[in-house]
């Protein structure tokens, strides 16, 4: 008689705590509360560890628990594999569709024997970003790559000259190359700049908030510099995935 009571008590329990389970939309409604007027609120789900919710704002992550009475803002780390999950999850947000950027408005350059260039990228840039011009030294080392480099004139009027002064060049490439790797301006030059206008209207819908920002064939995103070797891996890696 007793195991039946017991027995009784625990599927009410267990009927109680499921029905009384918060869901997403309950937890994202209790975000939006103790958000107020801030941010809009994209999108929550369960993160799938540590019994938190994964609460997306502004293309950034943070996380909540299902009362969203406290907000934690920072990266979770798998110990064991030492993977980033939170990085994870960004990258994977911020993938877009390569075949959609308006290649037609970037600078191209070909490397490789015979002028192949197989591996293809997408760079979003400023002729005054200091680690723009890093890349482009390390960009010099690669082979058998196609580069597009959107001209993205985000951190002074001086950038925005530059830009313009580089988009009205005869030879945009050249052009680009002088200034990034040697440091020499190009002259100040008139033509159409309709299309810088929209490349920087390309790089705010897809969230490209600093320089450079690069792109892979498979619209894998990433953000800031990195050296020859590190893009050498991520385009790798990238190209293995099925």
């Amino acid at each position: 008689m007793i195991k039946k009571l017991l027995a009784a008590a625990c599927a009410a329990a267990l009927a109680a705590s499921a029905f009384a389970q918060a869901t997403d939309a309950d937890v994202k409604k209790k975000v939006e509360a103790a958000l107020g007027e801030g941010p809009k609120v994209e999108s929550v789900r369960k993160a799938g560890m540590l019994g938190l919710y994964e609460v997306v704002v502004g293309g950034e992550i943070l996380y909540t628990d299902d009362k969203a009475t406290h907000f934690v803002l920072g990266h979770i780390i798998d110990p064991k594999t030492r993977r980033d999950l939170t990085q994870e999850r960004l990258n994977k947000m911020s993938a877009i569709k390569f075949s959609e950027l308006p290649l037609d408005l970037a600078i191209k350059q070909v490397k490789g024997n015979g002028g192949n260039g197989k591996r293809t990228i997408a760079t979003f840039e400023d002729p005054n970003c200091t680690y723009c011009k890093k890349l482009a030294k390390e960009l010099q080392g690669l082979t058998d790559i196609t580069i597009y480099t959107f001209v993205y004139p985000i951190l002074s009027q001086d950038s925005h000259d530059k830009s313009k002064a580089i988009w009205c060049a005869p030879d945009r490439a050249k052009a680009w190359n002088d200034y990034m790797l040697n440091g020499s301006a190009p002259a100040a030059g008139k033509c159409d700049t309709a299309g810088l206008n929209k490349v920087m209207e390309t790089a705010q819908k897809l969230r490209v908030r600093g320089t450079p920002a690069i792109f892979l064939a498979d619209g894998t995103r990433l953000p800031g510099f990195l050296e020859k070797a590190q893009l050498e891996q991520a385009m790798a890696q990238a190209a293995a995935k099925p």
